[in-house]
């Protein structure tokens, strides 16, 4: 059946409407005339694939991946930067408007929306190296990552030498283009790593969990701060936008004295926040992060940041201190609902809300706007190309 795409949804799929009902179609965009098939129905939606493009929207703009079509990482590779910044923008701010709280959202744009990404994570599947198709296990075999560093792209052609039948492959970078390779399989591998180190800048390779070649962590400097992160570590992956991030909560909080840094990971974000006469507290789940954390303080001199480790949900009822501001930096699922109590019950002055699910966050500013009203959002491009957005909301009591 033929149909005219209206919009575009929070994922980046496009919709119609078939006889009434909301038709999810991705690798759309608004204006698109396609010919779909129905592949799901459900009660109250259904979704849609194309079949054939009958009229491209005037939006429209071939996307620079060969792999665009099948893969299930970018979503908005055929819009111009430009308008996937505007969906973003819009999104952000109906998504609010749900919760009837109107704001004006600053964008925050990357500098570099093209190899920005300095972690991949492949498949290797019957020792086929890609990517999943979108909700499969169907493998889109690649040989490049268009919006990831092309220091990390020269790893990947080597994949195959390594025998391995099946498993997982994740490449990290930094800045400087040193690559950490971390290998999980069942399978007894082969790797030259005097062949690796002519093309790239190797400094280690971890094997399931264990260090196979050189160091298992990687260091990044960004604002006048080192970083050092661990293999299994968080660290943002688009280190242009990271770098604004944290300026932006070193400016956010120049007034605070007392800071508390829910999941704080490595302490990028304490250690931004962190000034000469301020006390900042982080709290994290993950070891080998806290041990980052903790010497990452002591590498840029901030004697009065500390580290605990904990799950922040068994913690954050144990906090004695009053603290002027919270930041939250937390996992897609959000804050869990003992935080946002306990938060509600200790009414700092002020919270920094940052989020890399617009819905959870959503969700939990709905729960604070009980006691709180949000002052600003920023929207960062930290996942050009995607439908993903990394937001920052500032929160003031009442």
């Amino acid at each position: 059946m033929r149909v005219e795409i209206e919009k575009l949804d929070h994922q980046g799929q496009g919709i119609a409407y078939i006889d009434n009902i909301v038709t999810f179609i991705p690798k759309t965009i608004p204006k698109d005339i396609v010919e779909v098939e129905i592949v799901e129905k459900k009660k109250k939606y259904q979704k849609g694939r194309v079949t054939k493009y009958i009229k491209r929207g005037h939006d429209f703009k071939e996307s620079f991946c060969p792999f665009y079509a099948l893969c299930g990482g970018c979503n908005l590779e055929n819009y111009s930067y430009e308008k996937t910044i505007e969906y973003k923008k819009e999104k952000i701010k109906n998504l609010f408007l749900k919760k009837n709280i109107d704001i004006s959202p600053i964008v925050i744009e990357n500098p570099m929306p093209k190899n920005y990404r300095n972690k991949i994570e492949l498949k290797v599947k019957n020792k086929e190296v890609g990517f999943y198709e979108k909700r499969t296990n169907k493998l889109v075999r690649i040989n490049e990552c268009f919006i990831t560093n092309k220091a990390i792209n020269k790893v990947i052609p080597f994949i195959n030498t390594w025998n391995i039948n099946n498993g997982k492959i994740t490449i990290r970078c930094n800045k400087n283009e040193e690559i950490l390779i971390i290998i999980e399989t069942k399978d007894t591998i082969k790797v030259d790593v005097e062949e690796l180190k002519k093309e790239i800048k190797l400094v280690g390779i971890v094997y399931n969990n264990n260090s196979m070649y050189g160091q298992n962590f990687l260091y990044e400097r960004m604002n006048g701060l080192l970083f050092r992160y661990s293999y299994d570590a968080f660290f943002q992956v688009n280190p242009y936008v990271a770098e604004k991030l944290f300026s932006l909560i070193e400016e956010l909080v120049k007034e605070d004295k007392k800071i508390l840094d829910l999941y704080s990971g490595v302490g990028t974000l304490a250690l931004s926040a962190s000034k000469i006469d301020t006390e900042v507290y982080g709290i994290e789940i993950i070891p080998n992060a806290v041990l980052n954390a903790i010497n990452n303080a002591k590498l840029n001199n901030k004697d009065k940041t500390k580290f605990l480790l904990n799950d922040v949900e068994k913690a954050i009822d144990k906090i004695k201190m009053d603290f002027d501001v919270w930041i939250i930096d937390p996992p897609r699922s959000g804050i869990d609902k003992k935080t946002l109590e306990t938060m509600l019950k200790n009414k700092p002055k002020k919270i920094i809300y940052v989020s890399c699910d617009a819905l959870t966050l959503i969700r939990d500013i709905e729960a604070l706007n009980k006691i709180y009203e949000v002052e600003k959002v920023y929207i960062l491009d930290m996942f050009s190309y995607t439908y993903h957005t990394e937001c920052i909301c500032v929160l003031k009591i009442r």
